[in-house]
């Protein structure tokens, strides 16, 4: 397949998530039911940004010209992609790269998430078969040429043992944190819950601290984190939000409520489903600086910065952990 086909194919695929296909809607709601996470919400939000931002054919030419993607390459290698499971079609962008670039893909996906990334594969078969030779599916990866990992710190560290002497990315633990000044307004804040609540906050660019100056009037925040009333009707999040506030009460540690988030000072950007860390800060520029020099940080949302609201809409040069995929792919040719 050369260039071109792929990119008609992969722009087909972004009509195919748009339509009302009734094949579509029932694999949505079978992904429903295998992750209880995944709401449809969610995953309306997933689809809709990967449909829109990543599968229209302009985006999609001006991103394989950049990295002068050759209409075919001579010697394609085999690329493992693992897949990690805590939002929707997470590990959608690292099969995008690998297919776009060229090389073929074999994918371990997670048991959360395998639902969606089939089932729009197994469509590409069907509008071509010879998508069968690009893209495959494993439940070992074994003996390939280069693999994208991706999980937590934990796993990082068996796939640095089994990886590790193959050219690789590995991806661990991320997170992502705000910075604001006390003068947003109250749209603003509304656009800062969607960062920090889509998802349920389990996405590495979901917020999961923000960063505060002294004196800083918590009431509007909190205000605008109501903004998914509905979240404490889902048994999951609520368990999550009732064992983390009995932890802070028996604890005595200071904390603030609204129903439906619950916000307490902590130095750590990584903080648990149904909670949001605050930490205040003096010198804004001396905290970014820190910030930008944190690896655990994916993005930072602020003024100046990612804009509020955007922490969930990546574009295709958006890549996690900041390392650039497409070259690491492009390097592996010359």
């Amino acid at each position: 397949m050369i260039l071109q086909e792929r990119i008609e194919l992969l722009c087909r695929l972004g009509q195919y998530i748009n339509s009302n296909n009734e094949e579509w809607l029932d694999t949505k709601e079978r992904a429903f039911n295998q992750n209880q996470w995944f709401v449809p919400e969610f995953i309306e939000s997933a689809t809709q940004n990967i449909a829109q931002h990543f599968l229209q054919e302009q985006l999609l030419k001006d991103w394989a010209a950049k990295y002068k993607v050759s209409e075919a390459l001579i010697h394609p290698l085999q690329i493992g992609i693992v897949m990690a499971g805590n939002i929707p079609l997470v590990g959608f962008h690292d099969l995008l790269c690998v297919f776009v670039s060229g090389h073929y893909a074999v994918v371990k996906v997670s048991s959360k998430d395998e639902v969606l990334i089939k089932h729009l594969v197994k469509k590409m078969y069907e509008w071509d078969v010879r998508v069968q030779n690009w893209i495959s599916f494993a439940d070992r990866l074994n003996g390939l040429d280069a693999y994208i990992a991706t999980g937590s710190n934990n796993s990082s560290r068996y796939f640095e043992y089994y990886f590790g002497k193959y050219p690789h990315i590995i991806r661990r633990n991320r997170t992502s944190v705000a910075v604001l000044d006390g003068s947003e307004s109250a749209e603003t804040l509304s656009l800062l819950a969607d960062d920090v609540l889509q998802y349920f906050g389990l996405g590495c660019r979901n917020v999961t601290q923000v960063y505060v100056p002294k004196d800083y009037d918590f009431v509007p925040l909190l205000n605008a984190l109501k903004k998914y009333p509905d979240f404490i009707d889902y048994h999951k999040y609520k368990h999550n939000f009732d064992y983390h506030l009995a932890l802070l009460i028996m604890g005595g540690k200071y904390y603030m409520n609204n129903d439906t988030v619950i916000l307490t000072e902590n130095s750590s950007p990584f903080s648990p489903v149904s909670q949001l860390h605050y930490c205040f800060y003096n010198d804004r520029t001396q905290i970014l600086n820190q910030l930008q020099k944190d690896e655990s940080i994916q993005c930072i949302v602020g003024s100046g910065l990612v804009p509020f609201g955007a922490a969930q809409q990546p574009q295709l040069t958006d890549y996690a952990d900041g390392v650039d995929t497409m070259a690491f792919l492009k390097e592996l040719t010359k």
